[in-house]
């Protein structure tokens, strides 16, 4: 049986997997087959990670992340996991073709998925103009025409954060109203750089190598036009990945995983939470990172207490045979 399984291979996942390994623990890292790395596998140029004042490639970021966890002797498995059982002392994790494995402890991590409009050419221009985050790419389009689809909070931010680098920002929503809260609408419509293309859904992203435009879709008669831009930038919310915990772990009204207070302690005994996947707010690597670095410690405390409670009940044992053997004389 392990100490410790990790559960996700984002920043988060790959940071409690350092902290862990560094402590002796011998974590066991379950990376998806598919997936393997989270959503800055599909980033290109990272800017804001501490430590790379040139930047540094989204997929060689997290191959340095891993390189480093499994330095210290962290052991990755990619395969995916299809089940879990966290309610007993022992935690089971199924995979799909690895089997079944148990812990003493587990860290889930599994990040949170960015909803996407489902177009054709969404993900062949991922990273050339198609994103989902602004403060992750927006400085790559400054003096650019762009475009962002959603009607809530985030995407008002998006569009106002975007504002310091763009000259344009086309804001596209299916209706005539908002979302948003009424002060985060109040600073989008005030805003002299940001216009509001009203009940219109983008359809189509035209450009061979990069984006050069949109497809719009009036949703009140059906007629299509054109707009021109150099980027999308798509802030219709996102899911964090928490449907293997559904029944065992307590959510928040946000769907992310409940955790107590400041630390990584889920409503389950020897189960802790980390990254994106508690995190409705910031979702930043470095937040991810930071938040495994609790989890970690939080688990590595919750073992060495689990092992003197364990020690002073081997104690306890052995004084009573001792007494018994005492008596018996």
């Amino acid at each position: 049986m392990r100490e410790i399984i990790i559960i996700g291979s984002g920043p988060a996942g790959f940071t409690a997997a350092i902290y862990a390994a560094r402590a002796g623990l011998s974590p066991l890292l379950l990376a998806s087959s598919v997936q393997a790395g989270g959503e800055l596998m599909n980033t290109t140029e990272v800017e804001n990670f501490p430590g790379f004042p040139d930047g540094i490639q989204g997929p060689e970021l997290m191959m340095k992340l891993q390189e480093q966890a499994e330095k210290f002797g962290t052991e990755v498995i990619l395969d995916d996991v299809t089940s879990v059982d966290f309610t007993g002392e022992v935690k089971k994790v199924e995979t799909g073709y690895s089997g079944t494995f148990e812990a003493r402890s587990v860290i889930f991590a599994t990040g949170s998925a960015y909803r996407k409009l489902g177009l054709p050419d969404e993900e062949r221009l991922s990273g050339r103009g198609v994103s989902w985050c602004a403060t992750c790419d927006g400085f790559f389009f400054k003096t650019k025409t762009i475009a962002v689809v959603g009607g809530g909070d985030s995407a008002m931010e998006e569009a106002t954060f975007l504002t310091r680098f763009a000259d344009k920002v086309y804001v596209v929503h299916r209706k005539d109203t908002l979302r948003a809260s009424k002060i985060m609408q109040e600073r989008a419509f005030a805003n002299e750089k940001i216009e509001f293309v009203w009940n219109s859904e983008v359809v189509g992203i035209s450009g061979e190598n990069a984006v050069e435009g949109l497809t719009l879709k009036s949703t009140t008669d059906g007629s299509t036009s054109e707009l021109p831009v150099q980027g999308l930038f798509v802030a219709i919310g996102n899911d964090p990945r928490v449907h293997l915990v559904h029944g065992q772990l307590d959510l928040t009204v946000d769907g992310t995983i409940a955790v107590a207070g400041r630390s990584s302690k889920t409503n389950l005994e020897g189960v802790f939470a980390a990254g994106d996947v508690v995190d409705p707010q910031y979702r930043q690597a470095v937040t991810a990172a930071a938040s495994g670095t609790v989890a970690a410690l939080d688990a590595e405390h919750f073992l060495a207490a689990l092992d003197q409670v364990e020690d002073g009940e081997t104690a306890r044992v052995i004084a009573d045979v001792v007494d018994e053997l005492v008596a018996a004389d």
